[in-house]
């Protein structure tokens, strides 16, 4: 039983004693820094079954915690907060349980509840981009963190590999490429193909242009350009399953699927299973003929299939077309559908998709319920904001996005300047310089994006997230890095790591506060998962290399006075580090040994 489970039962049986009242739950929170304490029991809400003063019912409940439990040392009261001192043996006690432990905080999986987890889903008409960056960063952390709180997981995507946006690529390339390929322009082949979407941009507004001056309005204009018409008819043929354009589809995609499989190895990421949407964008529609049989959907006169969601507080969703064809829902709901025949043992889904589709989600796992799927209570839309720069809003269109390769190398690139302006590097040779400037430019990329909740908009700035002070990746890798320099030393001095401490060791103020900080780690883990916030833990991660910093600031480690000392702080500094690898590689961050 932990501590805050220990002190509740005996809260509430000094309330019992002391009181005559029954409490339900008693209410825990951090002693402030100003206070003598380790946990503050908050006096206030008992105020609803125990009539009194709050400073006279703390004291009481103080000395009752103090009589009847072995942990507790010492109390004061402040207003309404009980303020409770631990005794040294406890905390002990908990560090000797967990220093040897490599996945401390970690659960292991139980293989019965699985989810699985989208993320990426890209077009196959452009390369990634930084809107891409955040939101597989996002998932792919989400996905680790829910597989250390216990669950099997999955990470998929689906690859948007057809529509007008995929032909407009196409037609571009074949009017204006000259047979052009990723190996004759040694571009990889998503920047390719990008760079033809952004030429078919161009011509058509040229098109519309020229309209115009023909004398059609700009409406008439944009529907009548001569290249948007034959993108159309592009479509249409590759529907029908004409094979020049179906053969010119599956090797424009498989450029992009190279390039995309380049960028995904570049910042660390991976899937367990892909779906396409060329082979998805019809299923549903059995489930569709199945829900009207039930009354879930119902038939206009045109003949289109609705979903009313009036009484929910929505309103009508149109799931197929007057004309039988499929539309985003249809596919979402067979996909949804799918992807559970496939992996029988999912029992919930993470979508990491932006803000602007909440409406979507919202609608697409309330018609999952009425379908009677019992699975759709678990899904979850991992909603996140978007990522401005200082510079201004992205356009893939118009050429104007950040490309998420060049991103990834202008990282290393500003880590290299800043790291060199510090002087940090001395005796590195430049293959592993190379090496270290790119793990600092993508620490400190994937922990600025990460360290903010999800569903709030990012200004990213790119010099701002390379700092070796403050709440950034650089900062923590670098304390990492840190303790790892100690660690090498102490091969050269005499300790022994592998007995227990000694429970009657005398903590310093600093070693308690890393202790403590360390305890928190398996239930940022589980609130982090339920949360699907990665914020949560890349600000625990901060606070423990806080503490970490000021111990190291205030306590010698490797110049102790006694072998006691020496030998605990070394193994304090050794679960430490641990501790600060394991929450980076949750956040898909590594660490370096030298910094």
């Amino acid at each position: 039983m932990n501590l805050q489970n220990t002190l509740s039962n005996h809260v509430k049986q000094a309330v019992k004693s002391t009181f005559d009242a029954h409490l339900e739950t008693v209410e825990f929170q951090a002693t402030r820094r100003e206070f003598a304490g380790d946990i503050t029991i908050v006096v206030f809400p008992m105020l609803r079954v125990v009539k009194g003063n709050p400073v006279k019912i703390g004291e009481a409940i103080g000395s009752y915690l103090q009589e009847n439990v072995a942990q507790v040392k010492a109390f004061n009261v402040v207003k309404g907060f009980l303020n409770i001192e631990i005794e040294d043996n406890y905390y002990i006690d908990f560090f000797n349980s967990i220093k040897d432990d490599s996945k401390f905080g970690f659960v292991n999986t139980n293989s019965d509840d699985a989810v699985m987890v989208e993320y990426s889903s890209p077009n196959t008409n452009k390369p990634l981009h930084l809107g891409h960056v955040r939101n597989v960063l996002l998932g792919y952390s989400v996905a680790e963190i829910i597989k250390a709180s216990g669950k099997k997981v999955y990470k998929t995507q689906i690859i948007n590999d057809r529509g007008i946006h995929i032909c407009k690529s196409m037609l571009a390339w074949q009017r204006f490429g000259n047979n052009e390929t990723p190996e004759s322009t040694g571009l990889k082949g998503d920047k390719l193909v990008g760079n033809y979407y952004v030429k078919f941009d161009q011509e058509y507004k040229s098109q519309i242009e020229t309209l115009k001056a023909e004398g059609k309005t700009e409406e008439e204009a944009k529907k009548e350009a001569p290249i948007l018409i034959e993108a159309q008819e592009m479509l249409q043929k590759w529907e029908a399953g004409d094979e020049k354009v179906v053969a010119l589809w599956e090797k424009m995609n498989q450029w992009v699927y190279k390039g995309f499989d380049a960028t995904y190895e570049n910042i660390g990421v991976n899937f367990d299973k892909l779906y396409y949407e060329s082979q998805t964008y019809l299923l549903g529609k059995e489930f569709v003929a199945e829900g009207l049989k039930t009354g879930v959907f119902f038939k206009k006169e045109d003949g289109s299939v609705w979903c009313d969601l009036t009484s929910d507080g929505l309103d009508e969703k149109i799931v197929l077309r007057s004309d039988g064809t499929a539309v985003y829902m249809t596919q979402d709901i067979g996909t949804a559908i799918q992807r559970v025949k496939d992996f029988p043992d999912i029992n919930g889904m993470v979508y990491t998709v932006g803000n602007e589709q909440d409406y979507h989600f919202q609608v697409l796992f309330l018609i999952l319920k009425k379908l009677g799927f019992d699975w759709a209570k678990n899904l979850f839309h991992l909603s996140y904001g978007m990522v401005d720069l200082p510079s201004g809003k992205m356009k893939s269109r118009e050429g104007t996005v950040v490309d998420a390769d060049d991103l990834i190398f202008d990282m290393a690139e500003t880590a290299q300047t800043i790291s060199e302006e510090l002087g940090k590097l001395d005796g590195y040779n430049q293959e592993e310089k190379k090496s270290l400037y790119k793990t600092i430019g993508l620490g400190a990329l994937k922990y600025y994006i990460l360290k903010v909740d999800p569903k709030k908009r990012i200004l990213f700035d790119p010099k701002e997230s390379i700092d070796f002070q403050g709440n950034t990746g650089p900062f923590i890798q670098y304390t990492y890095a840190r303790i790892q320099s100690i660690l090498r030393k102490t091969k050269q001095v005499d300790f022994e790591t592998s007995n227990a401490i000694d429970i009657n060791y005398k903590l310093h103020d600093k070693e308690r506060a890393l202790i403590k900080q360390l305890q928190l780690f398996p239930e940022v883990i589980q609130n982090a998962a339920e949360n699907h916030s990665p914020a949560l833990i890349a600000n625990y991660t901060y606070e423990l290399v806080k503490d970490f910093n000021s111990f190291y600031q205030n306590v010698s480690i490797l110049g102790a006075d006694n072998k006691a000392d020496k030998n605990f702080r070394i193994q304090l500094s050794q679960s430490v580090a641990n501790t600060i690898k394991n929450a980076f590689n949750l956040l898909g961050i590594t660490v370096p040994e030298r910094m």
